[in-house]
């Protein structure tokens, strides 16, 4: 089955917009990945180049420009800074105890909110009187608030630092629980607008997309309130396969980033190696 999705190992990209393109991929957990769950891929390694490529479709990429080119395809961003390593390293241990686990989880939040938003908020200038002089400056537009919808339970975790990195932000809570038979998921909770605003950005913050009922539910309640694909933002700390393949077959133009990508999901809709129930570990039930 053809893959639809990019996947970058650093945030600030050019694609070129002509494949075949060959990559070389600078972490071992999206070349593992590739390798082992796209198939129908033909991947060429090539001394001194910086991309992996496919005959038809461009699936993983480093580069070095500042602007993404996509077209309708999504894109799965996972920023290759130390500290996301270091937090996903110290929530995938077994032994980590809850306060530590959910603070490791807010933490990589702040990381990956500031990635998510990078070239993607409105802002003002203008000019402001300094100690020393006038000044030119930017800010964030406080009239156009970021939307983020927390995944609960675990979501609320990996969005605890949202007000303290974006300057304007509106929380709206969505509640889904999966059932454990059937994977499928349902809505307990929904805080949702019944209209966002025209233009609204949105980020939806779900720490595991496993089998991606759970986020494709979310993202089709909030599409159903006027944002189009291409002004959502999905933020989560694990992300496998199924997840990423049925985003990517549904919502073109998305963009996901995520802390790690893993390669599997078990037949209990757990990500394996992963990190366990995010929820459960985060709140300590």
């Amino acid at each position: 089955m053809a893959c639809h999705f990019l996947i970058y190992t650093h945030p600030h990209l050019r694609l070129p917009p002509d494949p075949p393109l060959t990559l070389q991929p600078s972490s071992s957990s999206a070349a593992s990945y590739c390798r082992q769950n796209l198939p129908t891929l033909n991947f060429h390694y090539k001394k001194g180049c910086n991309f992996y490529t496919r005959r038809k479709s461009v699936v993983c990429s480093m580069a070095t420009e500042n602007k993404v080119i996509s077209g309708d395809r999504m894109l799965v961003f996972v920023p290759p800074h130390p500290l996301i390593k270091h937090w996903v390293s110290v929530l995938r241990n077994e032994q980590t105890p809850s306060p530590v686990f959910k603070n490791a989880m807010a933490e990589l939040g702040r990381l990956l909110l500031y990635e998510a938003s990078r070239d993607w908020l409105p802002t003002i200038t203008g000019e402001i009187q300094s100690p020393m002089g006038i000044a030119s400056v930017e800010f964030v537009d406080p009239r156009e608030p970021v939307a983020i919808v927390p995944i609960l339970r675990a979501g609320l975790a990996l969005a605890e630092h949202a007000t303290s990195i974006l300057p304007a932000t509106k929380t709206y809570h969505l509640g889904l629980s999966r059932n454990e038979e059937t994977l499928q998921p349902s809505v307990y909770l929904n805080k949702l607008p019944d209209k966002f605003p025209e233009g609204s950005r949105v980020i939806v913050v779900d720490p595991m997309l496993a089998t991606g009922g759970t986020i494709v539910a979310a993202i089709d309640l909030i599409k159903e309130r006027g944002v189009d694909n291409s002004q959502i933002r999905v933020v989560c700390a694990v992300a496998a396969p199924p997840a990423l393949t049925k985003l990517s077959e549904k919502f073109p133009r998305l963009l996901v980033y995520a802390g790690i990508l893993d390669p599997t999901v078990n037949e209990k809709g757990f990500i394996i190696p992963g990190l366990g129930d995010a929820g459960d570990r985060s709140f300590g039930t």
